[in-house]
């Protein structure tokens, strides 16, 4: 009986490391597509809760701040520039944007300044003022946003306001001056994935006084 010839038998070697190579690029990619995917859904988690925090500090609030930038701060901001400070019975709360206070955490962060929380989930009145990274990962170069134009489109240029020259930054707060309702936006910049291009997710919501 006649065998493959040896040109027979490097032909198909070499057939059959071509299509192990394909399906191995194949498996590969995949991996990647469901990391990206993981990653997604694990930081538009941390965006919602990071803006469902402002909404409840929002809601037991006074007062917005229209200049973050020139009132009294119950913390250290650290060359952070504060883009959001909310006057409560319990005491000021700011949140501020810049470098993080150490290295665990990824880039730029968005801090809380203010009263802590008590068992029932209420701010506390008299409790130690805490200064803790909310969300980290954020843009370096945030895309421009246009809030004021986007959520309060019939408000107009007098009524809804930017507050602190925060279009520019990656959490950016839109006031309508009025009635005391915000729009906020988050964006975040993430590294590559296994050499991947960066991601960049942003995540926008309006709130009000009460709720």
């Amino acid at each position: 009986m006649g065998g493959f010839s040896l040109v027979e038998l490097m032909l198909s070697l070499s057939l059959g490391l071509a299509l192990s190579g394909v399906m191995l690029q194949g498996l590969m990619a995949e991996g990647q597509n469901g990391a990206r995917f993981s990653r997604l859904l694990r930081e538009r988690a941390a965006q919602r809760r990071t803006l469902e925090l402002v909404k409840h500090d929002l809601a037991q609030a006074t007062a917005v701040s229209e200049t973050p930038e020139l009132e009294q701060h119950g913390c250290s901001l650290a060359g952070r520039i504060p883009v959001l400070h909310l006057r409560t019975a319990a005491g000021p709360i700011t949140y501020s944007v810049g470098a993080a206070p150490s290295a665990i955490w990824r880039g730029r962060v968005l801090m809380r300044c203010g009263p802590a929380f008590g068992l029932d989930g209420l701010i506390s009145g008299g409790s130690q003022t805490l200064n803790r990274v909310v969300i980290d990962g954020l843009a370096a170069k945030p895309q421009v946003w246009s809030g004021c134009r986007t959520h309060f489109p019939s408000m107009g240029a007098i009524a809804a306001v930017e507050v602190a020259k925060s279009f520019t930054q990656p959490f950016s707060v839109c006031l309508d001056s009025q009635s005391g309702v915000l729009a906020l936006r988050i964006e975040q910049q993430l590294g590559s994935v296994q050499g991947d291009s960066v991601q960049r997710i942003s995540l926008e919501q309006v709130m009000g006084l009460r709720g």
